[in-house]
């Protein structure tokens, strides 16, 4: 039956007069993993506070270089005139009134040095803040995989559940019939409450993923999410290589980004604290005023004497040390990331190798088993033992082949979070 006329006008003004936007619906939150990252990215306070910090860092590289503030001072002399009134505090009033305007001038280099120094904690500040998001987005991914597994593995018991009462009818049909014990009957009521006790333990634990994963996105915690449409498709053999992967991680790895940015400021600072060895300068000029006119001018220069040799001493050592710390801090930084990169591209290939297995050899020849057992024990040519085995295979492969995806799903997070980018 055709709709009516007008009913078929409405729907065409619909699509012409409004936006696409509002005849189409938004595609719920949670359905693939790049919304939730880029709802993630936008609103979470955590990434928030790291970036604020990192813009924090960069305002300290100008007050860094800068010159400090210059100083006024103001002295009145002889404000009784040698005894010859009483004392008075205005300039024209006093025996005289010098004024002093200093400045304090760091040695050469000092401040270049500073500005530098700070400059190097704004890039770590940066590298702290890529590292936030790094580790940030692979717990997003690792949950929204793990709840992905948990919504497939719901799916395949309740087909399951499908399938074990579609063979509890056939057993009680042959007890029926005599052709078969009660036991048979009773014990597909005993698989089919296991796989019931199991939909409750997932549900259970979905429930708890889906907490997890709005607390990483800074959602109420019963906020909806969708079911997870699709995995993300793995990258091809050739972006895992290890050793491309290895330059990757060493280039653009936010955590060594981090501590390299700590070690040049490290650097600068040592430097800095071997510049201490020379004075620093205070600079000033000062125009004397008697009665109501400057008659003389004085020009002063001020410098402190680095006498204290011990101290200064110490803190050079303090500065090696801290150098020293940085670089060892990043050598252990790279060789933590070195070895979890090996361990999950091992992880990752053995997951492939799995799911290939279990497709392509497991799975089959459970699911021809089944068939032959069903049959079997229809004819009375096999017992319900065989048959409830033959199922247990088709289980057993099923969720070997789910296990393997997901195992590579989060290897693969694991191996973005240590590249520091989407492979």
């Amino acid at each position: 039956m055709k709709p009516p006329r007008l009913v078929h006008l409405l729907l065409i003004g619909c699509a012409v007069a409004l936006p696409a936007a509002a005849c189409a619906q938004e595609a719920p939150l949670g359905r693939d993993v790049e919304g939730l990252l880029a709802w993630a990215r936008a609103h979470s306070p955590e990434l928030a506070a790291m970036r604020h910090e990192a813009d924090a860092a960069a305002e300290r590289v100008v007050p860094a270089g800068a010159l400090p503030d210059p100083r006024f001072r103001t002295e009145l002399r002889d404000i009784t005139r040698m005894g010859e009134q009483s004392p008075a505090l205005l300039p024209a009033r006093t025996g005289s009134t010098r004024y002093l305007l200093m400045q304090d001038l760091p040695w050469a280099g000092k401040r270049d040095l500073k500005q530098a120094a700070a400059e190097q904690d704004a890039r770590s500040a940066n590298g702290r803040t890529d590292a936030t998001w790094a580790d940030l987005s692979a717990r997003i991914k690792i949950t929204w995989t793990q709840l992905h597994y948990v919504h497939q593995s719901t799916r395949l018991t309740r087909e399951l559940l499908d399938l074990g009462g579609r063979i509890g009818q056939i057993a009680q049909v042959r007890y029926a019939g005599g052709l078969a014990p009660q036991q048979d009957a009773i014990r597909a009521q005993v698989e089919l409450t296991g796989l019931q006790a199991d939909l409750v333990a997932l549900d259970n634990e979905g429930r708890q993923l889906q907490v997890r994963l709005n607390a990483l996105l800074a959602r109420p915690s019963a906020a909806p999410l969708a079911a997870a449409e699709r995995l993300r498709p793995l990258p091809v053999p050739a972006r895992l290589d290890p050793a491309a992967l290895e330059d990757r991680l060493r280039a653009r790895n936010p955590q060594l980004f981090a501590d390299e940015a700590r070690i040049a400021a490290a650097e600068r600072n040592q430097a800095l604290t071997l510049r201490n060895r020379y004075p620093d300068f205070t600079v000033g000029i000062s125009p004397i005023q008697y009665q109501n006119a400057v008659r003389e001018w004085e020009l002063m220069v001020e410098l402190n004497l680095p006498l204290q040799q011990a101290s200064r001493r110490a803190q050079e050592r303090e500065a090696d040390s801290l150098l020293a710390a940085a670089r060892a801090r990043r050598e252990a930084t790279a060789q933590q990331a070195l070895g979890e990169l090996g361990e999950a591209l091992s992880a990752l290939d053995a997951a492939r190798r799995t799911e290939a297995l279990a497709s392509q050899s497991l799975l089959p020849q459970a699911e021809l088993t089944f068939r032959a057992a069903l049959a079997g024990y229809e004819t009375g040519k096999v017992d319900f033992t065989t048959l409830l085995d033959a199922q247990r295979q088709i289980r057993l492969a099923r969720q070997n082949r789910l296990k393997a995806q997901t195992e590579a799903q989060l290897r693969l997070a694991d191996i973005e979070r240590l590249v520091g980018e989407d492979l």
